[in-house]
């Protein structure tokens, strides 16, 4: 069963690169300089900071649903990036590394099951969720610290 993982689209976070530490804390984000490997996940690209890259901490609403799921966190996202993560059947080495929690949702935006894992299992998780047909969609988070990692949709064919 093929599957997609994306990452964030970059265009609400690009009018914060450059900002000064000031403008970012009125708009309630933080700048970081990457001082270590793993440590600073970007969101949109989907992979690890480099040390010396400068990351943001934003809030993002991983699940905007108006819903009892609705649900915001912490995530960091690069400074500068532009290219959204997207590919079929393929998992980013960010997520490989980790502890993750799998959340399956409906159509309606309830979820309908989840798991926590390795990062080395999700293949076997993600065919699991799809393998339920009432499953439209699965959330990937960080399970120690609750970081939305990704998204992962069905690939009909």
């Amino acid at each position: 069963m093929s599957f997609r993982i994306t990452g964030l689209s970059p265009s609400p976070y690009q009018p914060l690169y450059g900002l000064s530490g000031e403008e970012l804390a009125a708009r309630g984000a933080l700048r970081y300089i990457v001082d270590e490997k793993p440590g600073y996940p970007d969101r949109i690209e989907m992979r690890e900071g480099e040390i010396g890259e400068t990351v943001l901490l934003v809030n993002h609403f991983s699940q905007p649903a108006d819903n009892p799921y609705r649900a915001s966190h912490a995530i960091f996202v690069r400074e500068g990036a532009e290219k959204t993560y997207d590919a079929v059947d393929q998992v980013p080495e960010v997520m490989r590394g980790r502890l993750l929690s799998l959340r399956a949702f409906d159509q309606n935006d309830m979820m309908v099951d989840a798991d926590v894992i390795d990062g080395n299992r999700v293949e076997t998780i993600i065919e699991r969720f799809f393998f339920n047909p009432a499953v439209s969609y699965i959330h990937v988070h960080n399970a120690k610290r609750g970081c939305y990692s990704g998204r992962v949709d069905r690939v009909d064919g």
